[in-house]
């Protein structure tokens, strides 16, 4: 069985981090079996709040975006080369950051020459495009790669608590991607973010420590809750204009604790409604599955299942997004279309999947 190893890197659109993986992958095709090796979370430093600015529609020059661009790319290639040591890379899969998402318009920003340069291996980046092009969504895009990575637990919805929350459900006993479901829901980490914001000054609430020590209130929240209804019941993928980051205005009278559990008590109840059902578990990751309190209102919520994070199984919840990047980028490398019409609703057909700078050698 064939040996390849390969780094996917991945920034949401909350623009936490530059996440990257190295998974080892043994075979090929929808056959593969991937490990996730190890996982490295690389500072923004200044470039943070020039891609904040992209990312919120601020006017920049051709020349201040394509200089953001070599610059994220830049960054990228330090990173890359950091995670991968003395392992000799076969591929390195770009997500880049997301400025806009408005299908058929959307840009997943990064220059990826200077990975390529760096790393000389195959690099692949703009996974969204080819969707895109055959009348797709774009997203999500990780219900394939949630399938190879957490196949062997299934019935199973994973939930990605990102700037935006999205699932996958992952049918029991299926022997190829069929039946294979996902869907965004509503924004997430936008929402707990601005709460940190408005009510800390501060960009996070680490660990949901501040909602932990509040109450929630259902009865304030209700606005809240019924914009996050109608995101989960659009059926279509979330992006530029869906962040709803103004409703926390409407909290902001309450004490910092009781502002931020009664956001997560929102967030939970409809993620915990969306994610129940058949699945005999949920399993959490990104960001948000670092918040305690989020957590807690999502397990109350998600009815009969057992509700656990993904590091419980062996993939940092930092690290699932940025690995199966890798397993896209590997799939689309054999041939294999990486999205699913059912759940971006694409024509059958499909280019192959990525922009690729090859090594020259």
């Amino acid at each position: 069985m064939s040996t390849r190893w390969a780094i996917g890197t991945m920034t949401g659109t909350s623009l936490d981090a530059l996440d990257a993986s190295l998974i080892r992958i043994d075979g090929s095709g929808l056959a593969m079996h991937v490990r996730v090796e190890r996982h490295v979370s690389m500072d923004l430093g200044d470039l943070r709040p020039r891609l904040r600015a992209a990312c919120d529609g601020h006017a920049l020059s051709a020349h201040d975006l394509a200089a953001l661009a070599l610059a994220f790319g830049r960054l990228h290639a330090e990173c890359a080369a950091a995670l991968a040591g003395d392992v000799r890379v076969d591929l390195v899969a770009l997500h880049g950051q997301t400025i806009t998402h408005a299908p058929p318009v959307s840009w997943q920003l990064v220059n990826p020459w200077p990975v390529a340069t760096r790393m000389n291996c195959a690099v692949v980046s703009d996974l969204r495009g080819a969707d895109l092009a055959a009348g797709g969504q774009g997203a999500p895009i990780t219900p394939l790669a949630d399938w190879i990575l957490f196949r062997h637990r299934t019935p199973t919805a994973v939930v990605n608590l990102g700037g935006f929350c999205n699932i996958t459900w992952l049918p029991a006993e299926a022997t190829g991607p069929e039946g294979i479901r996902g869907a965004d829901i509503c924004p997430c980490n936008h929402l707990l973010d601005a709460a940190a914001e408005r009510a800390l000054g501060q960009r996070f609430d680490r660990d949901g420590a501040c909602a932990t020590s509040g109450r929630d209130q259902p009865s304030r929240g209700r606005a809240l809750d019924l914009v996050l209804d109608r995101a989960a019941a659009a059926g279509r993928s979330l992006g530029s204009g869906d962040e709803c980051r103004s409703l926390i205005d409407q909290l902001s009278d309450l004490p910092p604790g009781d502002l931020l559990a009664t956001v997560c008590g929102s967030l939970g109840r409809r993620i915990g409604a969306s994610a129940s059902g058949s699945p005999a578990r949920v399993i959490l990751a990104g960001g948000g599955a670092r918040n305690a309190a989020l957590v807690r209102s999502i397990t109350r919520s998600a009815t009969e299942c057992e509700v656990l994070t993904s590091e419980a199984i062996g993939v940092p919840v930092e690290a699932r997004e940025s690995a199966e990047m890798a397993i896209l980028g590997a799939l689309a490398w054999d041939g294999i279309p990486i999205t699913l019409p059912a759940v971006t609703h694409r024509a059958a057909s499909v280019a192959r999947a990525g922009l690729w700078c090859l090594p020259g050698n």
